[in-house]
């Protein structure tokens, strides 16, 4: 049976301490949501993208997590100019980087990644293994 489409919904002021806030928010809202599966890599996609806004961002910050037991949708948005993440894309990172490293993360967990065309935000979709019947 499909479950019903859950959303969790903020704006954000670009703090660490809002994006700690709010990963304990998302971590209530799994729950609800029936987003038991992979909760690890859904919560490191989402810390990924807020933090990418916190650090390199400018203005607001708004986020909207969609999910329903199939599938989780991430959106986050700043009011910044943005990234080349065309050019970024082709920049390879080493193993040991403590920067520049969020593209290869959102690649690895995310099922999808579609980046806006100033670079000023990022929707990550997850989706989740069916699992079967017993």
């Amino acid at each position: 049976m499909r479950q019903p489409r859950q959303e969790l919904r903020a704006q954000l002021p670009r703090t660490l301490e809002s994006v700690e806030a709010f990963c304990q928010r998302f971590r209530a809202f799994c729950g609800q949501a029936c987003l038991e599966q992979e909760t690890f890599a859904v919560e490191l996609l989402l810390r990924e993208a807020l933090g990418n806004s916190v650090a390199h961002g400018k203005g607001g910050l708004s986020c909207v997590v969609r999910g329903n037991g199939r599938r989780v949708l991430i959106w986050v948005r700043d009011d910044g100019p943005g990234f080349d993440w065309r050019s970024q894309m082709q920049t390879p990172r080493a193993d040991a980087a403590t920067h520049g490293r969020g593209l290869a993360i959102y690649y690895r967990y995310a099922s999808r990644v579609k980046f806006s065309t100033r670079g000023n935000g990022v929707a990550l979709v997850k989706q989740f293994k069916e699992e079967r019947a017993k």
